[in-house]
């Protein structure tokens, strides 16, 4: 098993999969590219530009602990992009701790980073492992940001917005369905609090006129990441597309599951939401590009008497999605993450370092004021 490729890309044929391969072939990490269908796999990859350069073998696994583990083994690092991850996450996990790899994903859905740290946490910290999700837009820019206001002021208070202009992929998608039927928290006083269900807030956003409509979407990860946090006491996060129509239309679903959808079981509801998802995005949309999918990351800092904003003012989040996992990788092939067990982006691997990867590759750049 010595001379195993480190990184296991699991969820290699989906879009972001595509991407993250792209960006491991920057950073010459040798990988393997993972997935239930090999011949899928082989027609995404010849799409990569440069793939003819990247070091990589194609692998064909069932979505199974036994197999999965089977395929992780010998590795240093799985990088997972099948979501939703409250669905399909747990198997990956699961097989990653036995096989002894690093793990992480692009998930944004905080029933997941919840479940995360309360039953595996420790038990991947107990074997040196990290188990660091959310790597990737929507969560990770805006933890550099707040980290990046933590050592400017003394705060206490953070408020995280997170909007982009794009179109979201299939995966993302069900995501976001899949999340309008789990308990979003915000933190108060280093304890959770429940958001009020199916209700939009009007938010300003940095660099445009109008107002824009972003929605808790199930609290985020980050009252997870500083539920325990000896500086932060009180976190909230929203986010949501640039796109009014959009986001009203996500509005109206979340009140339809209120009234209509919740009073049935859990199987009916979550097959009532992957076919709503369907009905709004069924197929792969169309490579980024930079002058038009722009992404916003506003984190606003708290303390009594000090006051600081960081924004992330940055282009196309699934290309930033992609770096960020292929930057995690190529780390942890080098060497140990700054934490082990539970982590965040910028508690695994350093706010300033993500911070650097974005900005040298042109999809973000900071702007702080005190």
């Amino acid at each position: 098993m010595a001379s195993k490729r480190p990184v296991v890309l699991y969820g290699a044929s989906g879009f972001s999969g595509r991407l993250v391969a792209e960006y491991l072939r920057e950073y010459n990490v040798p990988f393997i590219a993972a997935g239930r269908n090999k011949t899928k796999i082989q027609d995404v990859m010849n799409h990569v530009p440069g793939i003819e350069t990247a070091d990589y073998e194609r692998a064909e696994v069932a979505n199974t602990v036994d197999e999965l583990a089977s395929l992780f083994t010998g590795a240093k690092v799985v990088c997972n992009t099948v979501g939703p991850f409250i669905y399909y996450g747990p198997t990956v996990v699961e097989a990653c701790l036995r096989a002894g790899c690093h793990y992480v994903d692009i998930s944004g859905e905080q029933a997941w980073h919840r479940d995360l740290a309360e039953k595996w946490g420790e038990k991947f910290a107990a074997k040196g492992l990290l188990l660091a999700p959310a790597m990737a837009f929507m969560s990770a820019p805006s933890d550099v940001a707040a980290r990046m206001c933590m050592e400017a002021a003394n705060i206490d208070t953070l408020e995280i917005l997170t909007m982009f202009d794009g179109i979201p992929t299939f995966g993302s998608t069900q995501t976001i369905f899949a999340v309008i039927q789990t308990e979003g928290y915000y933190l108060e006083q280093n304890r959770y609090k429940t958001w009020t269900r199916a209700k939009g807030y009007e938010v300003v956003v940095p660099g445009y006129i109008r107002t824009q409509l972003a929605l808790s979407w199930g609290g985020f990860p980050h009252p997870v990441w500083y539920k325990n946090h000896p500086q932060v006491a009180n976190v909230r996060s929203f986010g949501g597309l640039l796109n009014r129509q959009i986001m009203e239309g996500v509005l109206a679903t979340e009140k339809n599951f209120e009234e209509t959808i919740r009073p049935l079981p859990k199987e009916e509801q979550e097959r009532k939401l992957a076919e709503m998802a369907n009905a709004v995005q069924s197929g792969t949309p169309p490579r980024e590009n930079s002058r038009e999918q722009r992404t916003i990351d506003v984190v606003v800092g708290r303390g009594s008497t000090d006051f600081v904003q960081c924004v992330l003012f940055g282009t196309c989040c699934y290309r930033q999605t992609g770096l960020m996992q292929a930057y995690a990788a190529h780390s942890l092939t080098l060497g140990p993450p700054r934490q082990t067990g539970f982590a965040s982006p910028a508690a695994a691997f350093g706010h300033r370092e993500l911070l650097r990867a974005l900005e040298g590759h042109g999809l973000s750049k900071a702007r702080l004021t005190t």
